[in-house]
């Protein structure tokens, strides 16, 4: 696994963490910004050919 992928993944895998946890506080805001950085990660993922299954709830 390149530098790129292993990082892509790594990133995915903490903003999935972090809006888990603005779920679980019920902060709604930040809940937003979490997922819209997930989104912004999962779709550059995409773009590079990187399988972001492994990494969590996207396949």
């Amino acid at each position: 696994m390149d530098a790129f992928t292993a990082g892509i993944l790594q990133r995915i895998k903490s903003t999935e963490a972090d809006l888990d946890q603005a779920r679980r506080s019920g902060d709604d805001f930040l809940a937003e910004v979490e997922q819209a950085e997930l989104e912004d990660l999962q779709r550059l993922a995409t773009e590079h050919g990187v399988h972001v299954g492994a990494a969590g709830r996207v396949a």
